[in-house]
């Protein structure tokens, strides 16, 4: 069975520990890439969560993680609000595949 993963600050993700997750608290966002290249040799991880804040402030580490593996990564918002990194980059994806942007620009509250 594969392991999920949540990386981000602890007080953040603390609480995906109670439902099985494993966790990597990273404080500081330069300690990213180094994290992420780690877990990038793990062939038992199936699933890692980063948490917005941490991806927002260094792209090229979950960019570097998703062209060394094969695993899911996904960013997920926190309770500070989203900045709606993965639907930007998720819109991308269908757009660069399709031509066309079907899913809209994010309409800004």
């Amino acid at each position: 069975m594969s392991k999920a993963i949540v990386v981000g600050e602890k007080h953040l993700i603390l609480g995906f520990k109670a439902v099985g997750f494993e966790i990597v608290p990273i404080e500081d966002s330069s300690k990213l890439m180094q994290e992420l290249i780690s877990l990038s040799t793990n062939t038992e991880i199936g699933l890692v969560f980063v948490t917005e804040s941490l991806a927002v402030q260094n792209p090229k580490a979950i960019e570097e993680f998703r062209q060394r593996c094969n695993t899911v990564l996904t960013v997920i918002p926190t309770h500070e609000g989203s900045k709606h990194v993965s639907f930007q980059e998720i819109r991308q994806s269908v757009e660069n595949s399709l031509g066309v942007d079907i899913l809209g620009k994010v309409k800004k509250q």
